[in-house]
């Protein structure tokens, strides 16, 4: 997991030690090689991964850096630089995305240099992605995109000749839940799991926004819910954008009334036992999915923010307005719903 600044556990207990230092250890063969790298955990979560990305890369037989001259303009030092970079700038999901994306890469090109890049490596990446890894076109195109984007960072340009040389994958409009079928879900759900179906029709919200917000994002007066970074969790809302959303009444009562019987010293709205963040609502969702006689593989919880984005293109809402509620910085995901009220 993430490391925790200071933190160290004593007889499986949390205690805090800011004196300490950390190292980061390999193995080299049979021999264990243990590395200081100082007392700031970022730094050291950013060194550690770079040692990573140095390993994977003569895992997958590229020298890295003694016989190159210059180390920068090593692929494997460049790769493994970036990740660096990346690591404290971005969220530990994107580092995972861009670390993958940066691994096939190095396992599919064979130039040891960024200056030998050329487009015949991205063209062969692209069909690698396809045929050795058989990703589906979507998942070929973010991978690619992930390793042009590093290119770009580290100064190579100009390298395909237009669009025909990026994955092509086709761009589907967003599926909605049909009354019939959200009717027998909330029929096989009890009164806690109806309020979670209810939230999420209602309030468009991430699987992430569902699990983070708090007591004090809900506005009984107003009829609305923000969206709002929580510390105490170390999370930061998709893009960094904090929003509020207008919420219907009846769903405002119904959180009037969990309230009631909600921990009191508990700031989250849908907490575990323990209040902690509930991650497991997808599992759930496909559990009732089950109980309910209907297909599990069908259920998704952005399904439901499909259906919220739908139903206000049909009662109304113009597309701003609802970009906003959704949280998009553009406009082209938000004119998708557009496109499927359409039909």
């Amino acid at each position: 997991g993430r490391v925790k600044p200071d933190v160290v556990l004593v007889n499986d207990k949390e205690e805090k030690h800011p004196e300490g230092a950390y190292y980061i250890e390999w193995r080299a063969g049979a021999k264990r090689v243990r590395k200081a790298v100082g007392t700031n955990a970022q730094d050291a979560a950013a060194l550690q991964l770079k040692k990573e990305a140095e390993l994977n890369a003569v895992n997958h037989g590229i020298a890295v850096a003694p016989e190159v001259k210059d180390a920068r303009h090593s692929l494997a030092a460049a790769v493994a630089d970036y990740l660096a970079d990346v690591a404290k700038n971005h969220k530990p999901r994107s580092v995972v995305s861009y670390s993958l994306a940066l691994e096939y890469f190095l396992e599919s090109c064979s130039k040891p240099t960024v200056e030998e890049i050329d487009r015949a490596d991205m063209l062969d990446f692209g069909e690698f992605l396809r045929d050795e890894k058989e990703l589906s076109a979507r998942t070929v195109y973010n991978k690619f995109l992930a390793v042009m984007i590093f290119l770009k960072a580290v100064g190579v340009h100009g390298l395909l000749k237009g669009k025909s040389d990026w994955p092509v994958f086709t761009l589907e409009n967003p599926t909605i839940y049909e009354d019939h079928e959200l009717e027998k879900l909330f029929a096989a759900s009890d009164a806690e799991e109806r309020l979670w179906w209810q939230f999420m029709l209602n309030s468009g919200f991430r699987d992430q926004e569902f699990r983070y917000v708090c007591w004090s994002d809900v506005h009984f007066s107003t009829s609305e819910i923000s969206v709002t970074h929580k510390p105490a969790w170390n999370w930061t809302p998709k893009a960094y954008r904090e929003r509020t959303v207008k919420v219907s009444a009846k769903l405002m009562e119904s959180l009037r009334t969990w309230k009631e019987q909600a921990d009191k010293h508990c700031p989250l709205v849908f907490p575990t036992g323990k209040c902690q963040p509930k991650k497991d609502l997808l599992i759930c969702l496909k559990r009732i999915a089950l109980r309910a006689g209907l297909d599990p593989a069908e259920w998704f919880l952005h399904k439901f923010r499909a259906t919220y984005a739908t139903k206000s293109l049909w009662a109304g809402v113009d597309i701003r307005t609802l970009m906003d509620r959704l949280g998009h910085h553009d406009m082209a995901s938000s004119l998708r719903s557009e496109e499927h009220t359409s039909e």
